[in-house]
């Protein structure tokens, strides 16, 4: 029998095969004939959304969570072992509307200024690709069907691919109109009504969960609740005791809106704590869910170090389900 450490490579290298094939499929343009298995992020504007993928992946994102980027970004995480350095590669996934100049032109961009920590805001990069798109409101177009592909790999990171959508708002203002709304609104109901997506339900502790639209949408297109998990952020904005931290206790454990994937929950950085490390954050984190009525939720449903391992294993298990049926289709 094959000692334990060998067994966990072996499972390590065949779950980055399966998410290799499901991304080289999909760079190759195959999700626009066939759907595909994949992890989508989902939730209202100001949701904390940012602070879930910077959570996931240990890289910085624009904590304005907005309109800013009008496309979407699949973030492509792959686990190496510890004596290979972090890698990076960023590049564009032009969209079906554009011209054979324009592919050729987004395909031809590169983003090289990431310095060797990684300890860098993505805000940068995602400007930049905007740049390159022709995204913004000086610039004629307010949304775009490309896709900003960001590919780390390193002994930190584990296998996991997800594709970050804008945020869903109803309110135009000066920055975004209500057409963008529209807009933004039919891209992000098309990536959840993929029968193939796991729906990441990103929830705001900050308001009434049943008033947020990514609630209401979930519930409406994946009626049974079998490939969503839902995912509350800023419990640290509720009062200790109160009934709002208690309704939305319940809800983390399944007894409200209930999925068969069910709830986790995540603290939120704030503006103070934006320059705190990583591994710092993961400390403080697990010290603010090992006390009040959070200390009575499994450790496997709170926590950004588990939620990295259980969106992993849900995406493995979703392609495992779904992969025969996928090069069928093909």
């Amino acid at each position: 029998m094959a000692p334990q450490g060998a067994a966990m490579s072996l499972q390590s290298k065949d779950h980055k095969i399966l998410m290799d094939i499901i991304d080289k499929l999909r760079s190759m343009g195959i999700n626009r004939y066939v759907n595909l298995p994949q992890i989508v992020v989902c939730g209202d504007q100001s949701s904390g959304k940012s602070s879930v993928l910077q959570a996931i992946s240990g890289m910085s994102f624009p904590t304005k969570d907005n309109l800013c980027t009008r496309f979407a970004t699949e973030l492509i995480l792959r686990h190496t072992n510890e004596h290979i350095e972090e890698k990076c590669r960023v590049s564009i996934s032009p969209g079906i509307d554009r011209s054979a100049e324009e592919k050729e032109r987004l395909e031809k961009f590169q983003y090289s200024e990431i310095p060797d920590n990684f300890n860098f805001n993505i805000g940068a990069l995602v400007d930049k690709a905007k740049e390159v798109m022709g995204v913004g409101s000086d610039q004629g177009r307010t949304f775009c069907k490309d896709v900003l592909r960001i590919e780390l790999s390193g002994p930190t990171q584990p296998h996991l691919t997800i594709v970050d959508l804008p945020g869903l708002f109803r309110a135009g203002n000066r920055e975004q109109s209500a057409e963008d709304a529209a807009i933004v609104q039919s891209l992000v109901l098309s990536y959840m009504k993929n029968p193939r997506s796991i729906i990441l339900a990103v929830v705001s502790a900050q308001g009434n969960f049943a008033l947020q639209d990514v609630t209401q949408h979930a519930r409406e297109i994946d009626i049974r609740g079998e490939r969503t998990l839902g995912l509350i952020t800023k419990p640290d904005t509720l009062d200790v005791g109160s009934a709002s931290e208690r309704d939305y206790f319940d809800l983390a454990q399944n007894r409200d809106v209930k999925f068969r994937l069910g709830w986790h929950v995540m603290r939120n950085r704030d503006f103070k704590s934006r320059d705190v490390t990583n591994e710092e954050w993961d400390q403080a984190e697990a010290e603010f869910f090992g006390q009040g009525v959070w200390a009575g939720l499994p450790r496997s449903q709170k926590g950004s170090v588990s939620l990295r391992t259980r969106l992993s294993e849900v995406l493995k298990e979703q392609i495992l389900k779904q992969l025969f049926e996928v090069l069928e289709e093909i």
